[in-house]
This record gives structure tokens, sequence and C-alpha cells, in this order.
């Protein structure tokens, strides 16, 4: 049963002021350190101490780390079980829709029929042959859902199973219709967590997965204050406060988290002599964005620059594709986030890139959408086809790539050719259209994945059709769906403006300037928004 709305927010309540006072953990060597976990098992010496550091590797999805724990586990015992369960566990990410099932199953192939396990361990070891079970994945996720559930309950004082059941809980929230109740669930459960064991590497990390929503995000700002103390060996735990700090349009404490992710990846990848797609260039995307929406362009290219580059060695070594996973998401922030178009003539992507379908479908959006605010429609219908076409023909979908967004893209470049024509009626309905199929995906998170937020899109189509405040309405939704969002926050204040509202557009400005207070020095925004407040 879902916990009731009075204990979720007693909960919270404990979870906040404990967290003011509770101190991060210290070590003689952060780069070790993963955070406090405590997993009794069959195991004991060197090959306990190998699975506790796999199952805190776990914790914070490092995958690569966790397997070389686990093994090593085994090697030192090769009777012990509960290793080889921690194996199979490494090769499912749930929230990645990601599982290697035949991997997983020849490491529970090793589990001995003969040993002398607790019931405890034998309960652990069912649940996650469940998960590489027959059937289909989602009926497997829930399977193994109910049976970490079945754990939970019996076995009250075990963190693990909390842990892990919160963890399935949010796995099969990922494609729920109604992900509002396992979301909650999750994030209850791991707040228990947190109370009983502050250090516990899964009771931050997975309080930020729940509440990462624009409607629930303040819920897990302790959270995101803490997870990077806890475990500050880890670059997704460096990371992963940056999904609340962006719910919540904090983007300097964004910047430092996305940073420290990037140049702890940086650093254990030189460390262990890894290949470099083993880099974070997640955290570097999100840098990217973050920067920009502090208004500081330069930093932003040389950052985009280290990606580009690392793109380009990886497409003549084939030994770094991973790099170009997220071009394309760079590219439109480099364009739509300083509104500067003529860059998508400038921005060419490197020599020898074969991108997948949907990475060329973002491609295209951000090059047409480009081409049409620039009037050249002859361009942008060009772009629009290549759209279409690659809708028509499909492509490999998941919880992050999805046809919905296809559908968007080509308002939005139709929106634009429109409002190029000055067929303002036109392109208010088509935004509009737009926006009836963003509302349909799920809330945002991160860096926006349709590339440009439709509200604010119709927000800018009202301004330039000299509706100034139905621009502004449009303004603050796109705001409530995105703090602080420099562009939304620049068409709120300009509405504000041109609609007499004084008051609202001084304040406005006011945020505006307070944001962009490192900024490039000759960024417009950062001009206009004191030219109106010096004349106020």
């Amino acid at each position: 049963m879902f916990l009731p709305c009075i204990q979720l927010f007693a909960l919270i309540a404990i979870f906040i002021l404990t967290t003011d006072f509770a101190q991060a953990t210290t070590a003689k060597n952060p780069a070790t350190q993963l955070g406090t976990v405590s997993f009794p098992t069959s195991g004991t010496g060197q090959a306990q101490q190998h699975f506790l550091r796999g199952v805190a590797a776990l914790h914070s999805f490092w995958y690569t780390e966790a397997l070389d724990a686990f093994q090593q586990s085994t090697e030192a015992d090769p009777q012990f079980a509960m290793g080889y369960w921690g194996t199979a566990m490494a090769h499912n990410h749930g929230l990645w829709e990601e599982q290697e099932n035949q991997l997983a199953n020849a490491a529970l192939a090793k589990i001995p029929d003969t040993l002398n396990l607790t019931q405890r361990e034998q309960d652990y070891i069912h649940a996650v042959r469940l998960l590489y079970g027959d059937g289909k994945k989602p009926m497997r996720d829930k399977a193994y859902s109910k049976a970490m559930e079945k754990i939970y309950r019996t076995y009250p004082a075990d963190l693990e199973a909390a842990c892990f059941y919160s963890l399935s809980l949010l796995g099969l929230a990922r494609n729920a219709e109604n992900k509002l109740p396992l979301q909650v669930e999750s994030g209850a459960i791991a707040l228990e967590v947190f109370q009983k064991s502050p250090d516990h590497p899964c009771a931050a990390h997975y309080a930020i997965h729940a509440f990462d929503t624009p409607n629930l995000a303040r819920l897990a700002l302790p959270s995101a204050k803490r997870f990077a103390k806890i475990a500050p060996a880890s670059p997704h735990a460096q990371h992963m406060p940056a999904h609340i700090f962006v719910q919540l349009g904090m983007w300097a404490q964004a910047s430092t988290s996305n940073k420290n992710g990037w140049t702890t990846s940086v650093e254990w990848v030189e460390r262990k002599n890894l290949a470099k797609s083993k880099r974070g260039y997640h955290n570097l995307q999100w840098l990217h964005y973050t920067t920009l929406q502090q208004g500081l362009i330069k930093d932003a290219e040389a950052i985009f620059a280290i990606q580009q580059k690392d793109m380009q060695e990886g497409i003549q070594s084939q030994s770094n594709l991973s790099a170009g996973k997220y071009y394309p998401r760079m590219l439109a922030a480099a364009i739509i986030e300083t509104a500067q178009w003529q860059k998508a003539g400038q921005l060419t992507p490197p020599d020898g890139w074969k991108p997948k379908s949907y990475a060329s479908a973002a491609t295209h959006f951000v090059r047409g959408f480009a081409a049409a605010m620039q009037g050249n429609i002859e361009e942008a219908r060009k772009h629009l086809a290549e759209l279409k076409t690659i809708g028509e023909k499909g492509f490999r979908k998941n919880f992050f790539k999805r046809p919905e967004n296809l559908q968007v893209w080509q308002l939005e470049i139709q929106v634009a050719m429109k409002l190029q024509q000055r067929e303002y009626d036109a392109a208010i309905q088509l935004a509009k259209q737009a926006t009836l199929v963003e509302e349909k995906l799920p809330p945002p998170s991160g860096p926006p994945r349709i590339l440009k937020p439709t509200y604010e899109l119709l927000g800018e189509v009202y301004l330039q059709a000299h509706k100034p405040i139905q621009a502004q309405e449009q303004f603050a939704i796109s705001l409530g769906r995105h703090r602080n969002r420099l562009r939304s926050l620049v068409g709120a204040a300009r509405a504000a403006k041109a609609s007499g509202d004084k008051s609202s557009a001084k304040e406005t400005y006011e945020r505006l300037l307070s944001q962009l207070k490192d900024a490039d020095p000759g960024l417009p925004e950062l001009a206009e928004a004191k030219e109106y407040l010096n004349d106020f």
C-alpha cells in the first residue's frame, strides 16, 4: 500500500530537519568513497568487503565499478552466491531501459545448488531470477518489484530491501500512465532509509529520481545538497544533484554539479586507463546547457568544443562513438538558447558523423527551425520533409526517444515559417497544437528534450502578434515547467513591458539581471535588462 499523504509529509519534514544537522562522512581518500552500506551475507573476509563496495556502487549506478567489485568478491570466494547475485543486478539498468539478460543469467548459473544460504539470501536470489526469467520485460519488472516488496515487508530492518524495492518502483514508473503514486512511494521509502542511515547512497539518490518533476522537486532539495558528499567517488553522484537544481532553476549549483561529475569521470578514466567513451558526456551536455542559462556564452562554446573534439577523435578511431550521442542536443542548445540562428550554418557536424535516425531528426529540427527563423523558407521546408520521412520510417523508441517529439518539431518549424510570413493566426494555432502534444509527454527533467519548449514558443508567437497579455500567460506556464529558463524569462519580461505591466516587468528584469550577474559583458539580454531598470 502507498503511504498516506500525512505520513509522507511527516517523513519529508523529518528528512529536511535531520539533513540540516547530519554530518557528511569524510574519507581519507574521496576517490574510494561511495557511502555507507550494511548488507550481511553468508560471505566473509575479502569476499564480503568487495561485495559491499559493489552494492554501494550499484546505488550510484556506477555499473562498471560494481561489476568489478562483484567479480573480485567471487574470485575471493567462488562459492559466494551473493557475489553472483550482485553481478546479475549490475546488468540491469532499470531507469535507462537496459538489461543484459545473457550475462546476468550466466552469473546466476554459477550459484551452486548445494549452498547453505539464509532464507533472506534465497529471497534475494529468487527475486533477481524473476527479473531475468521468462516473459516480456515489463512483466518481469513487475514480478521482480513484487518480490522485492515482499522482502521489504518481511525484513523491515533490511535497508537494502527498502532501497532495491524503491528502485524497482522507479523502474515501473518509467513508462507507467500514472507515475505519481509509484514516484511518491519510491521517494517516501528512500526518505525512510535516510532517517535510519544518513550516509546511505540510495537514500539521497532515489529520492532525487523520485521527485525529479517540476511539482515535486523541492522535496528532494536536501537530497540534492547531500548526495555528492555521500559518494564523492562516483561521477553519477556528483551529477545527480543537478536534476533538482535544474528543476528549481538553480543554475550556478547545477553547473557545479555537472562540472564535478565531468571532472570526476575524466579522472576515473585516466586513473583506470579506460577508453574515453567512459567519460561522462551526459554531464558535459548538462554543463553546456546550465552555463548557457547564465549567459556564459564563451564558456559554453569551450564546453561544446570539448565534445566536438572527442567526437571527431571517436569517429576517426571508432573508439569513442558515445561522445557523439549528445551532439544534437548541444547543437540545439548552442543555437536555441542564444537565439543566434546564424550559428546553424556555422556549427557543422564533424566529418564522418553518421547519426542514427532519432539523432538525425533532432539535427534536422535545429537546422530547419533556425532556417525558418532567418526567413529561409525553402531550406526550412527541406528539413521539414526530412523530419516527416524519418517519422514515417520510424526508429527505435524508448522513454527518451519518442515519436511525439518529431510531431512537435514538425509543428514548430511550421510555426517559425508562419511567423516569418506574418501569418500570426496560423502560427498561433500550430503552436497550440504543439503544446497539446507536449502535454502528453512525461514532465520536464533536465535540459528540455523537446529542445524548444512549446509554451515558450507560443508565448513568443503571441508577443510577435502584438498580444502581450496572452504572451505573459504562456511564459508563466513555461516558467512553471522550466524554472528560471533564460528564454522564457526574457519573453516574460518583454511581454510585461509590452502590456504596460510595469511592476511585473521590473520584477522579471530584476530576476533576469540576477541570473545574468556573471554573464558575458556583451550579452544583449543583459544590456536589455540594465537599460530597462535604469530607465525605471
